[in-house]
C-alpha cells in the first residue's frame, strides 16, 4: 500500500529484538526515502507536519530576525546617547540602518527556501497579486510576519526595558517621542500626511523592484547566496537616503508588529490615534500600493516570465501555438516516415 513503509520481518525464534541490533539500526539510519516510489515521504509523523507548516514558520524567523535586529539598533544607538544610561554612545543612524539592512537580509536568508522569503505582507501582496503566488496562501503568511515582527520587537523591549525607564523617567512613564519611536515608525514633526504617504510609497517601490531586478534571470543567473547579500545593500540604501522622514516602514509587518507591542506594553492607544490612524494609510497602505505599481511597472515594461499577469498568453496566441505545434509534430512524423 503506498505511502505505508513495510517494516522488515523476523523470525519469532530469533533471540535478538529488533530494536537491540545496532547493525540494522545504523542501517536504517542512512536509508533515503526519496529513492522508493512506493515509501512516505515521510519517515516519521513531525516530519509530515513540519511539511505544512514549515512555510509560515520560516515567515515568523525572518519577520522575528528582522525586528530583533532592528529595533534592537534602534534602540542601542538611542538610549545609549542618553549619559544616564551610557557614558558614550553605542550607535548611530549609520548603525541603526546597518541592524535594519542586516536583519532582512538574514531575515530573507533563513526563509528563501522555504517560503520564498517574503518577511513582508506588501511583498506578498504584490507577489499574489502580479505573479500568482497563491492567494490562500496570503492570510498564513501575513499572521506569520506580523506576529514574528511582534515576537522580536518584544525580546527587544524585555532586553531594554531598564535603559527605557532611565530615559523615560520611571517604569510607569512611556511616551511616543522618547521610546515609542524606536518600535514603530512615526512621521515627523514637519511632514505633511501625503508627503509621508509618498515616502513610504516610493521606498517601497525601490525595494520591491530591487527584489525583481535581483531574481530576474535575464540579469543573470543569480549564484546561491546572492540575493540577501542584494537586499542588504537595497535596503541600506533606502533607509539612508528615504528614511528621515517616515523611518522607512516598508513593511506592513515590522511596523504592526511593534506598534502592538508598544500598546500592550504601557503606550497606549496613543500608537494607534497618532495623525488619524497614520499606522493604517501610511506604514501598511504605502508599501502595499508602492509595491503591487512597482511590479506592474517592473512586469510591462521588462519582464519577460509566464508567471506575470503582464505576460499571460491570450487565447488568440494559444490557438496559434497549439496550430503551429501541431503543424509541425505532423511535418515530422511525415519526413520519418
Amino acid at each position: 500500500m503506498t505511502g505505508i513503509i513495510e517494516k522488515p520481518r523476523h523470525s519469532e525464534t530469533s533471540n535478538n529484538s529488533y530494536s537491540t541490533r545496532p547493525n540494522d539500526m545504523a542501517a536504517l539510519g542512512v536509508v533515503d526515502f526519496a529513492d522508493c516510489d512506493q515509501c512516505s515521504p515521510y519517515p516519521n509523523r513531525w516530519s509530515s507536519i513540519r511539511d505544512h507548516i514549515s512555510a509560515p514558520a520560516a515567515e515568523f524567523m525572518g519577520a522575528f530576525i528582522l525586528c530583533l535586529l532592528g529595533c534592537g539598533g534602534n534602540c542601542q544607538a538611542n538610549l545609549s546617547a542618553n549619559k544616564s544610561v551610557s557614558a558614550s554612545p553605542a550607535g548611530n543612524a549609520v548603525t541603526s540602518n546597518l541592524s535594519w539592512a542586516i536583519g532582512l537580509s538574514l531575515g530573507v536568508w533563513i526563509s528563501a527556501n522555504y517560503s520564498g522569503g517574503h518577511v513582508n505582507p506588501a511583498v506578498t501582496i504584490a507577489f499574489a497579486t502580479v505573479r500568482g503566488f497563491p492567494w490562500r496562501k496570503v492570510p498564513i503568511y501575513i499572521l506569520a510576519q506580523v506576529l514574528g515582527a511582534l515576537c522580536g520587537a518584544g525580546v527587544v523591549y524585555a532586553t531594554y526595558f531598564k535603559a527605557i525607564d532611565i530615559v523615560e523617567g520611571g517604569s510607569d512613564i512611556r511616551t511616543i517621542a522618547v521610546s515609542g519611536n524606536l518600535f514603530a515608525t512615526y512621521a515627523a514633526d514637519y511632514l505633511p500626511s501625503v508627503s509621508a504617504f509618498f515616502a513610504e510609497f516610493i521606498g517601497s517601490a525601490m525595494l520591491l523592484t530591487g527584489i525583481f531586478m535581483f531574481t530576474d534571470k535575464k540579469n543573470g543567473p543569480l549564484p546561491a547566496g546572492v540575493l540577501p547579500v542584494g537586499i542588504f545593500f537595497v535596503i541600506l540604501g533606502i533607509s539612508s537616503a528615504l528614511g528621515m522622514d517616515t523611518g522607512a516602514a516598508l513593511n506592513p509587518a515590522r511596523d504592526l508588529g511593534p506598534r502592538i507591542l508598544t500598546a500592550m506594553v504601557g503606550y497606549g492607544g496613543a500608537v494607534f490615534n497618532f495623525r488619524n490612524q497614520y499606522w493604517l494609510w501610511c506604514p501598511i497602505l504605502g508599501p502595499i500600493f508602492g509595491m503591487i505599481v512597482a511590479a506592474f511597472f517592473y512586469d510591462t515594461v521588462l519582464y519577460r516570465g509566464l508567471e506575470s499577469v503582464t505576460n499571460r498568453p491570450s487565447e488568440e496566441a494559444e490557438r496559434h501555438h497549439l496550430h503551429s505545434c501541431a503543424h509541425t509534430k505532423r511535418n515530422g512524423a511525415a519526413g520519418i516516415v
